[in-house]
This record gives C-alpha cells, structure tokens and sequence, in this order.
C-alpha cells in the first residue's frame, strides 16, 4: 500500500501541518506502507489556463509542462492520498488550490449526477481512499467548516482537523507532552488505515483531543 502525502503549507517541512502528517505517515509506515510527503510549495506549478486542452486536444495530458507531469503520476499511483494545508483565510492554501486545480486532465467534458449534486466524470474510476489533514492557529471548533465543505467531493475516508495549531511546534515542555499524547493517537490512525483500510471510531474520537483550553491557548500566544 503506498500513501502519498501532498502538503500545501507554504512554510514546507517546517510546517505545523507536516508535524501531523509526518506522524500519520509514521504509522502507515509501521503497519508496512510506503510513504512520501510532496512539498508542494517546492514545486514548479503553474496556474491552470482553463483551455481544456487536456479533454479535446490531448486528452489526459496538461499543454503546461512543469512538475504537475510527475505529480500527477504520483496522485494516480497512490492507495491513499493525503492532503495537508493549515486554514489561511478560512479555507486550503492557495498552493494546494493551485495543486488541485491542476488535476483536471483527470476528468472528462461529461457531467454527473449524484443526488442533487453535479461533477465531471472521472476519466479512470477513482480507487484512492482520501485523508484531509488540516490544521488552524485559533481555537475553537468551527474554524474548519469550510475545509470540511471543500472536501466532502473527495469522500475522505478520515479527517483531522487540528485547533491550536501554534502548539505543535512548542518546546514548552508540559505543551509538548500533551502535543506528543496527540500525535501518538495520529500515528495511530495511520497504522489502523494502513492495516484494515480504515480508523477506528475509537481512534477518532480521540483524535478531538484538546491541547489547551480556549482561555490558556489565547493568553498562550498573547493575542
């Protein structure tokens, strides 16, 4: 089983995003999978022209030639494939924007019908299972409802949705302890999807752990 992990963040490795995917990986790979982080920040990505080239003129295939060639091999290849950003103005990052506006070459000029909700069919039937990391440095539980709503197309088999993001790269030590407890839980949902498939209902409670209160975490970072 292979997870591809693409990170949005534009602060790359150095990310409060790769804290929690760097561990979720960890766990896949104990439970024997073969991982990869792509910081797609590092990434020449051009912006997506609109001209559906990639459906009429050469299908399956972007006119741009820059790293989405390669990239797009590593989406498709993937069993599981991991999007990290942190919340910027409410919403995904505009790199990993960017990065998903660039997969059209993956549809088709024909619409579908689910329900009440309308899409471009897939050129190959989607296999992958899905995992939406994101992380917000406020507090609170409604700073990600628009990235659930961004997501909901993917049908992801997880999502991790972390507040008080500033934490997970504390050298506090008490912070740090409880930030460790968490990303245990993370690592364990890794080994749990790579190992059956899925995370247990168990594991995803508790990976709605609090790391602080509300009160502490503003006075925490003094805002």
């Amino acid at each position: 089983m292979k997870f591809v992990n693409f990170n949005g963040s534009p602060a790359g490795k150095n990310s409060a995003t790769h804290v929690i995917d760097k561990a979720f990986l960890q766990g896949a790979q104990r439970a024997g999978a073969e991982t990869e982080t792509v910081f797609l920040i590092d990434k020449n990505i051009g912006y997506c022209k609109g001209c559906f080239a990639c459906w009429f003129k050469t299908p399956g295939q972007c006119i741009m030639q820059d790293d989405m060639t390669e990239l797009l091999e590593k989406y498709m290849t993937a069993d599981v494939v991991c999007l990290g950003t942190p919340v910027f103005t409410w919403n995904m990052t505009a790199v990993l924007k960017n990065f998903l506006d660039r997969l059209v070459p993956l549809k088709s000029p024909l619409i579908v019908q689910t329900n009440e909700t309308f899409d471009l069919a897939d050129t190959k039937p989607k296999e992958q299972k899905f995992v939406v990391i994101s992380n917000c440095g406020f507090p609170g539980d409604k700073n990600f409802e628009i990235m659930k709503a961004v997501s909901a197309p993917c049908n992801p088999s997880l999502e991790i949705y972390r507040n008080c993001g500033k934490l997970l790269k504390s050298t506090d030590e008490a912070v740090k302890s409880t930030v460790d407890e968490y990303l245990e839980v993370v690592e364990r949902a890794g080994f749990e999807m790579a190992h059956s498939g899925e995370v247990t209902e168990i594991t995803k409670a508790k990976l709605e752990m609090p790391l602080m209160s509300v009160q502490d975490y503003v006075k925490y970072i003094g805002m």
